[in-house]
C-alpha cells in the first residue's frame, strides 16, 4: 500500500479536528441533481461513499431517502452522529465497501474519486458496482481537468498531480470519466461550477465533472 492511501486517515482526521464542518452546510449543487434523479428514477436506498460529516447525507436523509454512509476519519463519523442522526454511518475505507445481505438502489459519491490513483479507482469503482442493485444508480462528482489546480505539483501518473505532498489528485477529462464507467450504461454526464468557502482559501469555485449510470448487469 502506498504512502499516500495510509496518509489518508490521518489526513482527514488531521483536517476535521481543526476545521469541523470543513465544507459548511451547504450541499453541492450536484446532490440536488442527483436529488431530482433519484426521484425520478423511483430511489429509495443510497450509499455514501466518503460521507465526511454528512454536509450531503443530511440533505438526502432530509428528503425521506434511506441512507447510509462510510467514512474514514472517526472524527468526520463523531461530528455526522450528530449533525445527522438519521443517516447510518460507519468508520472505514471506502476501498473496502461490503455490506453482507444489503444492497443499495443509489450511490452519490462526491469529490473522492480522484483522490486515488487508478488501481484504487478501478477498485473502488468495482466495489460500488457490487453494491447497487440491478438497475441501481450511482453519481460521481470529481474534479475536471478545467480545474485551477490541474498540473500544479508532480504528476504522479497521467493527468494526477501531487499539489500537496502526499495528497494525489486525478483530474478527469469527459472520454476519462466515461472510460472509469464503461461497465455502467451512462444516463448523464456534465461539468457544474460549484461554489465552495472554507479555510484560507475562502471562496472560490470548483469546475466539477459529474456522470449519472445505471448498473444493467
Amino acid at each position: 500500500m502506498g504512502d499516500y492511501l495510509k496518509n489518508l486517515e490521518p489526513y482527514w482526521t488531521s483536517r476535521f479536528k481543526s476545521e469541523n464542518k470543513i465544507w459548511g452546510d451547504t450541499p453541492s449543487h450536484t446532490a440536488y441533481r442527483a436529488i431530482e434523479l433519484f426521484q425520478a428514477l423511483k430511489i429509495d436506498k443510497i450509499l455514501v461513499p466518503g460521507s465526511g460529516y454528512g454536509r450531503h447525507t443530511k440533505l438526502f436523509s432530509s428528503s425521506g431517502y434511506d441512507v447510509t454512509g462510510i467514512e474514514i476519519s472517526m472524527e468526520a463519523c463523531s461530528i455526522a452522529n450528530g449533525y445527522d442522526p438519521d443517516t447510518k454511518t460507519f468508520s472505514g475505507s471506502v476501498l473496502d465497501i461490503g455490506f453482507e445481505n444489503e444492497s443499495f438502489d443509489a450511490i452519490y459519491c462526491f469529490n473522492v474519486l480522484h483522490l486515488f490513483r487508478e488501481k484504487e479507482r478501478e477498485k473502488l469503482i468495482d466495489k460500488c458496482h457490487r453494491e447497487l442493485k440491478r438497475n441501481g444508480v450511482c453519481f460521481f462528482v470529481v474534479f475536471s481537468e478545467e480545474e485551477e489546480s490541474y498540473g500544479k505539483g508532480q504528476e504522479v501518473e497521467k493527468n494526477t498531480f501531487e499539489s500537496k505532498p502526499g495528497r494525489p489528485v486525478h483530474y478527469f477529462s469527459k472520454h476519462d470519466l466515461q472510460h472509469h464507467f464503461q461497465k455502467f450504461e451512462v444516463i448523464e454526464e456534465g461539468i457544474v461550477d460549484d461554489p465552495e468557502e472554507h479555510g484560507d482559501i475562502g471562496h472560490h469555485i470548483h469546475r466539477l465533472r459529474y456522470i449519472a449510470c445505471k448498473k444493467t448487469a
